[in-house]
């Protein structure tokens, strides 16, 4: 497993970004392999490319990564795996690398998710976040797959984006990895309370917005 590391010195690619600016990672070949720092003799680990959502192999998704910091031929990035704000290393070559302008900032304390566009608002609304049983935990995830449901009348909405986040509190949840997402809603009078199982409910009209414009990648700040 790929553990947290102090990035290398020098100077990045990343840094000379403007401030409201990030990087997407989207690996190239069919597997990508994930090094604990630059210049490592072998990988720590590899991931597939796309990514198995379930157990029918139709049911794929485009592996991405959200881009840290870059060294040389190196690029570290965040990675979807416990314990939340682990990164690793790939190779530049391994990946394509794409700028992005948006972002997403989420404050449990107000209730409330900003998306930006750039350095603009593009939306900004009352959502409802993890019951103090079963909190959102706070810390710097991705949107790693976007999911339409089948049934826009369920708790999930018309939309849920899966993060790169996972529960501090629920090793599993709905035969999954205790994954949080941020999704559409099927009752609107939650919204601006503490009630989910740790993700984040917006409003149908607002996910929906979101899922035509946001790429995968796209950085998710969630605050206390």
């Amino acid at each position: 497993m790929a553990r947290k590391v102090e990035s290398p010195g020098g100077t990045t690619t990343t840094a000379a970004l403007p401030a409201w600016a990030s990087q997407i990672a989207t690996p190239i070949g069919k597997e990508i392999a994930v090094y604990e720092q630059p210049d490592a003799s072998s990988p720590s680990e590899s991931y597939p490319n796309p990514w198995p959502l379930d157990k029918d192999p139709a049911h794929v998704v485009p592996q991405v990564f959200l881009v840290e910091s870059e060294q040389g031929a190196w690029v570290e990035v965040l990675l979807p795996v416990r314990p939340n704000g682990t990164t690793g290393w790939v190779r530049k070559e391994d990946v394509a690398l794409t700028p992005n302008r948006f972002s997403i900032d989420v404050s449990l304390g107000q209730n409330q998710i900003t998306v930006h566009d750039a350095d603009q608002v593009l939306l900004q609304e009352p959502i409802a976040v993890g019951a103090p049983e079963t909190p959102t935990p706070p810390g710097k995830y991705y949107l790693r797959v976007l999911l339409k449901a089948p049934d826009p009348n369920t708790v999930y909405g018309p939309y849920a984006f899966g993060l790169s986040a996972h529960s501090d509190v629920l090793d599993t949840f709905n035969g999954g990895d205790g994954e949080v997402g941020i999704h559409g809603n099927n009752d609107a009078s939650v919204l601006g309370t503490d009630v989910t199982h740790g993700c984040v409910r917006m409003s149908n009209e607002g996910i929906t917005k979101l899922a035509g414009i946001l790429p995968l990648g796209t950085p998710v700040n969630i605050t206390a």
